[in-house]
């Protein structure tokens, strides 16, 4: 094979879908169209025992976020931003990547939400002059209790695909941000330093929610459907909640902050994605539920690395040596096969024939996995 996109991986550990073989994987044009046990039909590239699997596929990050702005107050130009955040996650062992776009700000201190056109047409650069590693796709984050919401997102839409839609709430007292004094801290960032200010703000997010939520939400799934976008709930915590959820029809329920939350979602057939910061550390930053209370429950379907890319692959070599009934291939799944059908994306996300040539050799060593190679439709990206 000398197509630069054609190639044999062999003497490698494959990382399937149910199991974990001792073989090779041929891909021609950038999709895998051989795999198996043993010899390979030709020698290839020696992988010396490494593990080849999927590549990652990675649904909610808000590391491009840190990039745009890495200090407060700090606007980083946005090309530079996106290149750095590219590489990052590329060599986290992620090919796919839902870039979170904020829409409707959560504070007035909120200017990221005020960069998403900016950020969508700078991206768009990017693609047209081929300097991207990793494939693109757009995550909407959609704050719904505020004025502009709804407006944004139809244009926003208008003008280009869209492959996710969340929908936020970040009303003080429920969800998230039940515990107000736990808000208090997180909002400090925000400039909410001092007790007037932050009450002051509690007021005014209240207010907004009573006016715009349920408007906004209901226009916002609608938008949704009509487009053919997956559709992500985020931080329930109620049945109640889910119950709305599973009416609206979405396919995600983003980081549930209960248990009761995340059985009834996934006892209804929603995936439950959860944190992958949250595996690597023991636990919820903020004192939510635990993904890996959830995934020994049988209620974890798909892991996001959320504000560390490389808690991502961390994770899911994690898992197995913490839950004794998830096994290397299972815990993949839910960085790889889970996101891309919760998605709709059925060219990649396991090794198949047939399927997209998105795969990442990893070494373990000093017991934690390491990115050796990752290539996306079969063209080595790092």
């Amino acid at each position: 094979m000398d197509s630069p996109n054609s190639f044999v991986l062999s003497n490698a550990r494959i990382v399937l879908a149910d199991r974990v073989i001792e073989g090779f994987v041929c891909v021609a044009e950038g999709r895998i169209v051989e795999f198996g046990e043993g010899r390979g039909p030709e020698l290839g590239l020696d992988m010396n025992g490494d593990y080849v699997l999927p590549g990652l596929i990675e649904l909610h990050t808000d590391h491009l976020e840190a990039h745009i702005q890495p200090r407060p107050k700090v606007r980083w130009d946005t090309m530079s931003a996106i290149l750095a955040y590219d590489a990052q996650i590329a060599a986290s062992g992620v090919t796919t990547v839902f870039d979170s776009l904020r829409i409707g700000a959560a504070s007035r201190a909120d200017a990221l939400s005020n960069y998403a056109e900016e950020i969508a047409t700078t991206l768009d650069e990017a693609k047209a002059l081929d300097v991207l590693r990793c494939d693109h796709l757009t995550h909407l984050r959609c704050e719904i209790a505020t004025p502009d919401v709804v407006e944004d997102s139809t244009r926003f839409l208008a003008r280009r695909k869209v492959h996710l839609i969340s929908l936020m709430d970040h009303t003080p007292g429920q969800r998230q941000f039940r515990d107000l004094e736990k808000m208090r801290i997180y909002y400090a960032r925000h400039g909410y330093v001092d007790d007037a200010s932050f009450d002051a703000f509690v007021v005014e997010r209240l207010a907004m929610h009573g006016e715009f939520a349920v408007g906004n939400r209901k226009a916002l799934v609608a938008m949704a459907h009509r487009a053919g976008v997956a559709l992500a709930s985020h931080d329930d915590a109620t049945h109640e909640q889910v119950a709305e959820a599973i009416a609206d029809r979405v396919s995600i329920a983003e980081f549930p902050t209960t248990r009761e939350a995340a059985e009834a979602s996934h006892d209804s057939g929603v995936k439950v994605l959860m944190g992958a910061p949250n595996i690597v550390r023991g636990g919820s930053h903020s004192g939510n539920v635990a993904a890996q209370e959830l995934a020994e429950a049988g209620r974890l379907d798909i892991l996001s690395s959320d504000y560390v890319p490389a808690s991502l692959i961390l994770a899911a070599f994690e898992l197995p040596r913490l839950v004794p009934g998830i096994d290397l291939a299972h815990a993949l799944r839910l960085v790889t096969k889970n996101p891309a059908e919760a998605t709709g994306l059925q060219d990649r996300g396991e090794i198949a024939s047939g399927k997209r040539a998105d795969l990442v050799r990893i070494r373990y060593a000093s017991e934690r996995p390491v990115v050796r190679c990752v290539w996306r439709a079969g063209v080595r990206v790092t």
